[in-house]
């Protein structure tokens, strides 16, 4: 690997581990030029690469990191940790190899990306519908926010509520 740093292709592996479940390894890194240590991440290559068709009909393969971009800028400021952002683009990425072959309509990942980030932050979700519904003015906002009050939140350890000691 190339050292971030220094550009020196001279490293060794310190630390291997798996990572997500399996799917990655991370491997910590130390530069024997500058000495220098960083993280590289390894997956699985997937055989078929899936293609996004956008509502223009044009076609582009899928890039996670646009995905990860668009729920990075929905989330903003809120207090979502790094790793559920990930973990998000993760699952919604593992959804759509499993789902689909080789095509895939940038109106499914979105209405995906927008159920996950619902139950994530109430926020970035109504941010995220803002630009993926396309909500041309304040009534549009509204009409979605009645809905998502009329749904009920899922609470963590909600289970335990109900089992009896």
């Amino acid at each position: 690997m190339i050292c971030p740093f220094c550009e020196t292709n001279n490293d060794k592996v310190i630390d291997s581990r798996s990572s997500e479940a399996g799917r990655v390894i991370r491997r910590r890194r130390q530069c024997l030029g500058c000495g220098k240590r960083f993280t590289t991440y390894e997956r699985i290559e997937e055989s078929t690469r899936l293609t996004v068709i956008k509502r223009d009909g044009s076609r582009e393969p899928f890039n996670r990191e646009n995905l990860l971009n668009g729920v990075r800028i929905a989330c903003g400021k809120r207090p979502v940790a790094e790793d559920a952002k990930l973990q998000l683009v993760d699952e919604v990425e593992d959804e759509l190899h499993r789902t689909h072959d080789r095509e895939v309509e940038s109106r499914e990942i979105g209405e995906r990306v927008a159920r996950k980030l619902r139950a994530l932050d109430e926020i970035a979700y109504v941010r995220f519908a803002s630009e993926y519904y396309q909500f041309r003015n304040v009534g549009d906002i509204m009409a979605q926010l009645e809905e998502l009050s009329l749904h009920a939140r899922d609470v963590k350890e909600q289970q335990r509520l109900f089992e009896t000691p």
